[in-house]
């Protein structure tokens, strides 16, 4: 997934309720799905982060030393600017990038 490509809102915006069911043509099922894919993606974002700040991790036991990196402050601001998690979803359920399945068919 290609987080800077992504044309998510980063602001909460309001969906209208017949296009997000329609894939489905139930809410309930299609707001599960997203949820699903949410958690997915905010794991996968959790993951990348925490491998990319660990090359900045110093392991000194030492509370005199605090050394500003600028590298680390650049990616720990890319994050923070980036949609959430479920606003991903859903732009990802829009574009029908999602796929789905009823498993009782």
């Amino acid at each position: 997934m290609d987080l800077k490509k992504t044309n998510a809102p980063v602001n909460t915006i309001t969906y209208n309720k017949s296009v997000i069911e329609e894939p489905t043509g139930n809410v309930y099922e299609a707001i599960t799905i997203m949820a699903k894919r949410a958690n997915q993606i905010n794991s996968e974002i959790k993951k990348e982060l925490t491998e990319k700040l660990e090359e900045f991790a110093t392991y000194n036991d030492s509370l005199e030393e605090v050394f500003e990196n600028k590298e680390q402050i650049e990616v720990s601001k890319f994050y923070e600017k980036l949609p959430k998690p479920h606003a991903l979803a859903v732009q990802e359920w829009l574009d029908g990038k999602i796929y789905h399945r009823d498993s009782s068919k």
